[in-house]
């Protein structure tokens, strides 16, 4: 992630102008590649405690990370700080909750509605990423009307899938409290 965000941040007039492409597939790849170890982690019988519960400190890192250094670059509005907060504090919360759990010998593992809530929060940054790409790459490849129309439909497309992904997080995050609520009590 560290290597994504690293190049978004260069001024695109004075560096290579593939960084923002490059780091849309690096996150891709990253993307892919989580989807793909917990694909064959529960195949292959490897499913473990610690696997269960690094793998959703490490979506966490990942969509964080980039939600806030997208925000930071200037790339999300300012309205949608409030929307980031939202996620962030949801985020927060439910790792407290599992690191409580886990204290008292017990690992939660990922809803499937926290899943969705991933996939969700991973396509948005995508389309944010490839708006960003488009916005110094695009010219050399597309017509520049086409661009235009395709970084708006990104900038649009990223912006609703921001706000859904905001819903479903909030949402299953009050599921997960609801339901694992009693590891925050004291027996």
């Amino acid at each position: 992630m560290l290597i994504v965000i690293g190049l978004l941040y260069p001024d695109p007039s004075t560096t290579w102008p593939g960084l923002r492409s490059l780091a849309l597939f690096l996150f891709l790849f990253a993307a892919l590649t989580d989807w793909l170890d917990g694909w064959l982690a529960r195949k292959f019988g490897q499913v473990s405690e610690f696997g269960k519960f690094m793998d959703a400190l490490a979506d966490k890192v990942l969509t964080m990370g980039m939600f806030v250094s997208l925000l930071a670059l200037g790339a999300l509005e300012k309205w949608t700080l409030f929307l980031i907060l939202l996620i962030l504090s949801r985020e927060f919360l439910i790792t407290g909750l599992r690191l409580v759990a886990a204290a008292k010998g017990k690992t939660l593992a990922a809803e499937k509605v926290g899943k969705v809530k991933t996939v969700i929060q991973l396509l948005c940054i995508s389309l944010f990423l490839g708006q960003l790409s488009l916005e110094v790459d695009g010219a050399r490849f597309l017509d520049p009307d086409t661009n235009i129309q395709i970084i708006e439909t990104l900038r649009w497309s990223g912006q609703i899938s921001l706000i859904f992904a905001t819903v479903l997080t909030v949402f299953s995050g009050i599921i997960y409290l609801v339901k694992y609520w009693k590891y925050f009590l004291d027996e």
